[in-house]
């Protein structure tokens, strides 16, 4: 059975949203645009009114899958909805959705997540038509536009993404995962080479004092 879903106009942020109002239960909640959206580390933006999907779900919590493994999970399920021929989208470690455009690699969306109580809030932002003009960044954000893939409606999207999240315990392989095996890393707290994605969700780098396993939580400004 799809989950019930709701529709916004405008919102602070559709995670938000679901964090107020615990009475809904499970449900899936859709927003056209968004005053303070919501990202990792605490990031915020204003989402443009028709510019992308704005999206949460309140879910149950998944059976036996790892915490690092949920939202990488997620966002994998999140590429087959989107480019379903498996063609352009991948997973940027731990869990953005990214995508190579002329050599480089760009950001289409990201995804956060919070385990309260009984629920899985899940929320995601994704660029459909456009996407905003952010300087300095070691991957520049792109839209599906950008990347001539189909733009359905938002609600038709959200029910469809929705499905995939009840069943998390599925594993999805995306097209492509970055860093994969070699690549040279670098990021606000160190420096290392990749030795692989861990079956948990961490990344496995190899550094000067040895070998480490990272969580999502440890490093920023990956590149």
């Amino acid at each position: 059975m799809d989950l019930p879903l709701i529709r916004l106009a405008r919102v602070d942020s559709t995670q938000d949203f679901l964090r107020r109002n615990p009475y809904l239960g499970f449900c899936v909640v859709v927003a056209d645009g968004q005053s303070q959206g919501r990202g990792r580390q605490g990031n915020r933006w204003e989402s443009a009114p028709g510019s992308g999907l704005w999206m949460s779900a309140a879910l149950p919590s998944p059976d036996g899958v790892a915490p690092g493994l949920v939202l990488q999970r997620a966002m994998a399920a999140v590429a087959r909805v989107l480019d379903p021929e498996g063609k352009v989208l991948g997973l940027k470690w731990p869990n953005d959705l990214v995508a190579w455009k002329e050599g480089r690699l760009v950001k289409l969306g990201g995804i956060i997540g919070e385990q309260i109580g009984g629920r899985l809030l899940l929320g995601l932002g994704v660029n459909l038509t456009s996407a905003p003009g952010i300087p300095g960044r070691a991957f520049p954000p792109a839209s599906l536009k950008d990347m001539e893939l189909p733009t359905p409606p938002t609600a038709e999207l959200a029910v469809l993404i929705s499905k995939f999240w009840k069943n998390l315990e599925q594993e999805i392989q995306p097209l492509f995962r970055w860093p994969d095996i070699g690549s040279a890393l670098c990021w606000e707290e160190g420096q290392g080479t990749c030795l692989g994605w861990e079956p948990d969700g961490r990344l496995k780098v190899a550094m000067a004092g040895g070998i480490r396993r990272l969580s999502a939580g440890e490093i920023t400004g990956l590149a």
